[in-house]
């Protein structure tokens, strides 16, 4: 397992989930709800959360439809790790399977009391912290880094 901090962002339309683990990669963290309509503002806290955290790599869920395929969804998450690859490099990027990462959150907060209009400022957050978890998990059973690397596109 590598050492150092890693960051998850789950991309949604309005609004964009962050997590952070610990540098042992043991536990991961919510940091903060990015409002994600303004994508410029978004890449610039982004952009700030980054420096802030100094994270070793950036892993973005990728959702996928049940059966594994890409809809437009995955298309613009593809598009927006394109752009952060761009604006952290030489930080590296990873793509990971986020399928049913919105619903492990969801049931999360709600059986830890959570109320749904309260939730959605936070199940963002949550689900990136799943992703993150996730991503570790995998790691430490492969000994491999998640998901699939985004190339920077210049």
């Amino acid at each position: 397992m590598r050492r150092g901090r890693r960051l998850a962002i789950d991309v949604g339309d309005a609004r964009i989930g962050v997590a952070s683990c610990d540098p042992d990669g043991i536990l991961a963290t919510p940091v903060e709800t990015v409002p994600g309509r303004d994508v410029p503002a978004a890449h610039r806290r982004l952009g700030q959360i980054v420096e802030e955290y100094e994270p070793i790599e950036i892993i973005i869920g990728l959702p996928r439809s049940l059966g594994g395929g890409e809809g437009p969804a995955a298309a613009k998450v593809r598009l927006f790790a394109q752009e952060v690859a761009r604006s952290v490099a030489p930080i590296p990027v990873r793509l990971v399977d986020e399928r049913m990462t919105t619903v492990t959150a969801s049931q999360g907060l709600r059986a830890s009391g959570v109320k749904s209009k309260k939730g959605r400022s936070v199940i963002d957050q949550a689900a990136a912290v799943v992703i993150l978890q996730n991503a570790l998990e995998s790691e430490r059973a492969s000994g491999k880094a998640p998901g699939e690397g985004v190339e920077v596109v210049v």
